[in-house]
Parts: C-alpha cells; structure tokens; sequence
C-alpha cells in the first residue's frame, strides 16, 4: 500500500480523462468530458489541484498555462483502490470478492473460459 490519500469519485474520473489524455490543462480535461456530464470547469481544476496535492500528477507551467500529468499508472491506482476494497470489506481474503462479483454481477462464457486458462496457467506455475 502506500502513502498517498485515496480518489474521491470525482477525482478519479477526472484522473481516468488524463490517462486518455495523456498530459492536458484544465481546459482539456472539462472538453473531455461526455456531454452529459456537467462539471464545471472551476470544478475541474479543484480535482486537478487535489489530485497534485495527493501525488498523482505532475504539473508545470507553459506560458501563463498550467499542465497537468499522470504521475501515477491506472494500474496502480487500481491495485491499490482494490487492495484496500480487499482488506475493508474482506478482511484480506480475495475469495469473498471474486464470489460476489461472479454472483452478484454474473460472468460471460467467454469470462469464464479467461477465468479456466488462467486458473490452469496458475496452476501449472505452482511446483
């Protein structure tokens, strides 16, 4: 686990946006926005500002413009967002989680057939 505050919801889709995004100022990230959310653009920079407060963008100055940029992967942010989801709710057991996913929001047949390889890729890695 690490240091830095979790995302609020806001903040973190206004953190997936830069994902996609790449690096984009204030303006860019609020035009990224589908049209029908509604948020306003001085709502924006307060994500973008929180989310450089708690360490997971990087941003500079071009001109009188600031620019913000991932600092941090989806991919951590995920393992992490999910890892604490894990220990609050599950008591650290991942079982518990995969139960009620698979029951609560059913599987495909071809989610299923993932689900068999990589078991037996997992499986195939234990001695």
């Amino acid at each position: 686990m690490t240091d830095r505050p979790a995302l609020s919801k806001g903040e973190t889709e206004v953190a997936r946006l830069l994902w996609d995004l790449g690096q984009a100022t204030v303006r860019q990230v609020h035009e990224a926005l589908p049209p029908e959310r509604t948020i306003d653009f001085t709502t924006v920079q307060t994500y973008l500002r929180r989310l450089d407060t708690k360490g997971y963008v990087d941003t500079w100055l071009e001109g009188r413009t600031r620019v913000y940029a991932p600092k941090v992967q989806p991919s951590t942010v995920i393992r992490e967002t999910v890892g604490e989801l894990i220990e609050r709710l599950f008591g650290g057991q991942t079982l518990p989680l995969m139960r009620h996913l698979i029951e609560d929001r059913g599987i495909t047949d071809d989610d299923m057939a993932e689900l068999r390889r990589l078991l037996d890729r997992l499986e195939g890695d234990q001695p």
